[in-house]
């Protein structure tokens, strides 16, 4: 059925609609080789070509020119000579600029190597000049760069030392001719995503707009829009007709603006929906009641050698209503490094145990699943508990067995990957789900696993307890997305008597003064990590590995102390056996590489160094700076960096992305211990599909919303769909057909899972 009539329109409406999703090949000026051009971008009929929107812009009322960008990058570039200056950040995010340019001649020049550069000189209305650089294909761009031709030019500038904006392989498109009147009037041209096969048939930018205009013209007056009325007057947001108008032919940049947040809102409006028609689903369902008080509990909490933070006393008094109150728990608690995640998780197993029920933990690795079992053994070591593992790899006797005492409830509680949710595993009375990671786990298979243990309670319509665990903050806006249908409690407070861990980046140069640094600490009776970014050397990567350089550090750096050696190709045994004695302080150095990223909690190590620190990401290092600092006593971090980062240090603002990035992240470890504050930097660097795993995260790809800079809009949607599921839960009013249709049609496979389809 067309996709209107499933929006409930009339017959008649439907023919029109359906109509209005001709084939392009009909269309006036298309034929079928345009039309087989335009379907390798997946538009296919009028319908697709109106949400087929522009990238840029060419804006002739208020345009850009190179000198204006010329004056910015300039104040830009004195404010990064500053170390602490937060603006790398901004300027590694300059987003590319569109302008209109005309060649005025092109050169060719010889460097190091005997490499060959092409540099075109350029100009636009602002009478300054710029640079072109092309080092690639210069066969082509000495055929396609004419001087004397008007180009639309899309990259991101930088200033040579000499102050002249440059820009390097950036996009160019020939402006036809017929058209240079077009771009001198005083108006907002759409510039649309080409290829070559569109080139190749003679889709030029003005033949695009042509098309446009017709598809805008037949589907428009057909279009439903999935917004009530009445969200739309309450956040001030055009129709989506009128919206999509604007976005293509924009009467001026207010119009644009309004436009586009009329897209991302309804993006995120949408997504906050499905948020909250799940969370209505589990709050509908029955709960298990747990009794708090646990004796095994108790237990644990007599034996620890410290005593509880505020936050983590607070935390546990808002777990502890969530698991009496008769509805399931839904809970993420996120905490920074070193706040005490583990023991709250641990605590709350206990109480589940304590009232006859099986608690789950599920790590998304098994490196990361045989550290929480041990963490369990060895906190409850002397208790009458049985814990057991259950990972991929183990033999078929061992997984028999274990499958035995889980059915069984001989096994208390179950530690485990995605082998947990295997329709191999029969639980007994599973009332606890503890989700270690939970971003990296897609929806449907924390559900699974949510239905294995739904299945074991036996009664209808009882739901197990769910608490999921961030070891990484996360920002705001990206926790409003991700966990929108959760509960939210935060570690915010370190144990008393810890101090912020001195972080300090140092060039390969000075690691002897380092090496004699933690010489010293060791001689105090301190312990020591040594990082290092791979296990052996590697012919394509330039960077030191731990196999390497142990021997070295043994014999020449740490002669008179022991060190110890552990990476991930060690059985887990193996590496269980390092980390005890190193624990126990057998060991005064750990060389090591990223596998003590977590899990590994030994109070008297109080530095790390970590070798080409500039190939780790920056909640990476933030992690395995978390290693140390876990006692009372002051402990130092140093990221120890490339001498040739010693020059791009101090000229940030010129630097290639990837090198700049990796300086940003180096400085913001330098300046802050502030989890949340690097995870903001974290996102803005790589972006919430980079940094989570967008398909990992069962978090869809949004097309129109910068999770980074929209966290208005996003506060703003999410309001709007929260309260409409509380007025309207099934979304079953007249006016809400709509975007009952939208939300099916873009989240089928949620919506059928959570029952609303």
């Amino acid at each position: 059925m067309n996709v209107f009539c499933a929006a409930g329109l009339t017959i008649r409406e439907c023919r029109m609609s359906a109509r209005a999703e001709l084939e392009l090949q009909y269309f006036k000026g298309v034929g079928a080789r345009r039309a087989a051009a335009l379907a390798e971008l997946g538009i296919r009929n009028a319908r697709d070509l109106v949400f087929f929107l522009p990238r840029a812009y060419i804006d002739r009322t208020t345009s850009t020119t190179l000198r204006a960008l010329a004056l910015t990058l300039q104040k830009h570039e004195r404010l990064f000579e500053e170390p602490t200056s937060p603006l790398l950040t901004e300027r590694l995010l300059y987003s590319e600029v569109t302008l209109l340019v005309r060649i005025e001649r092109i050169r060719e020049h010889t460097v190091r190597g005997n490499r060959q550069m092409l540099i075109a000189s350029i100009t636009d209305e602002s009478r300054a000049r710029g640079h072109v650089i092309f080092w690639n294909r210069l066969d082509y761009y000495r055929r396609f760069l004419q001087p004397g031709a008007l180009y639309i030019l899309a990259g991101r500038p930088t200033l040579d030392r000499h102050g002249i904006v440059t820009f390097h392989h950036p996009e160019l498109e020939p402006v036809d001719p017929g058209e240079e009147e077009l771009y001198s009037i005083g108006r907002i041209i759409p510039k649309y995503r080409s290829t070559q096969a569109l080139r190749q048939v003679g889709l030029t930018q003005a033949r695009l707009r042509a098309l446009v205009e017709q598809a805008l013209a037949r589907v428009l007056p057909q279009l439903p829009d999935p917004l009530p009325r009445t969200i739309r007057q309450s956040y001030d947001l055009p129709p989506l007709a009128e919206a999509l108008r604007q976005l293509h032919f924009p009467q001026s940049a207010e119009e644009l603006q309004r436009a586009r947040r009329r897209l991302k809102f309804e993006e995120m409006f949408l997504f906050q929906l499905l948020l909250a028609l799940r969370q209505r689903g589990i709050q509908r369902e029955r709960g298990l009641v747990f009794n708090p008080k646990s004796a095994h509990a108790r237990w644990l909490l007599d034996r620890l050698p410290f005593e509880l933070t505020q936050a983590q006393k607070r935390v546990l008094r808002e777990i502890v209503a969530d698991l009496t109150s008769g509805h399931p728990m839904n809970r993420l608690l996120q905490g920074d490094v070193g706040s005490g995640k583990t023991i709250v998780a641990v605590l709350t197993m206990l109480v589940a145990v304590d009232n006859g029920y099986q608690a789950l933990l599920m790590a998304p690795t098994e490196i990361l699943a045989e550290q929480h079992y041990h963490t369990l053994c060895r906190l409850l070591e002397g208790s009458d508990l049985r814990i057991v593992q259950l990972v991929g790899g183990q033999t078929p006797r061992l997984r028999k067995e274990i499958l035995h005492q889980i059915a069984t409830g001989e096994a208390h509680i179950v530690v485990g990957t995605h082998a947990l949710f295997e329709s191999s595993v029969t639980y007994n009375r599973a009332g606890l789900l503890v989700i270690d990671e939970q971003h990296r786990f897609g929806v449907l298979q924390r559900a699974r696993l949510r239905e294995a243990s739904r299945l074991s309670l036996g009664t209808e319509g009882i739901a197990p307890h769910v608490l999921v665990m961030s070891a990484t903050p996360i920002p705001r806006t990206l926790s409003m997305t991700l966990y929108g249908d959760l509960d939210v409690s935060i570690l915010d407070e370190l144990p008393p008597g810890r101090k912020p861990v001195i972080t300090k980046v140092v060039f390969e140069s000075q690691l002897p003064q380092v090496y004699e640094f933690i010489r010293s600490e060791l001689r105090a009776g301190r312990q020591a990590y040594v990082v290092y970014p791979l296990i052996e050397p590697s012919e394509k990567l330039q960077a030191k590995a731990a196999t390497e350089h142990y021997q070295k550090l043994q014999q020449e750096v740490f002669p008179e102390f022991r060190c110890g050696l552990l990476h991930g190709q060690l059985f887990w045994y193996e590496k269980e056996q390092v980390m005890r004695a190193f624990a126990r302080g057998e060991y005064h150095v750990l060389i090591a590489t990223t596998v003590i990223e977590v899990g590994i909690d030994v109070p008297n190590a109080t530095v790390m160094l970590v070798h080409n620190a500039e190939r780790f990401g920056l909640a990476q290092l933030h992690q395995l700076r978390g290693r140390v600092g876990r006692g009372s006593a002051q402990a130092y971090c140093f990221l120890a960096t490339r001498d040739h980062f010693r020059y791009h240090w101090h000229r940030a603002a010129d630097e290639p992305r990837e090198r700049l990035a990796a300086i940003v992240r180096l400085r913001t470890l330098e300046e802050t211990c502030d989890g949340f504050r690097i995870a903001e930097v974290d996102l803005q660097l790589r972006g919430p599909g980079d940094l989570l795993g967008t398909r990992q995260a069962g978090m869809p790809e949004f097309q129109y919303t910068d999770l980074v800079t929209d966290g208005d809009i996003i506060t703003q949607a999410r309001r709007a769909a929260f309260d409409l599921v509380a007025a309207d839960p099934l979304l079953q009013h007249a006016e809400h057909r709509a975007l009952r249709h939208a939300l099916e049609e873009r989240y089928g496979e949620a919506t059928q899972l959570l029952d609303i389809a």
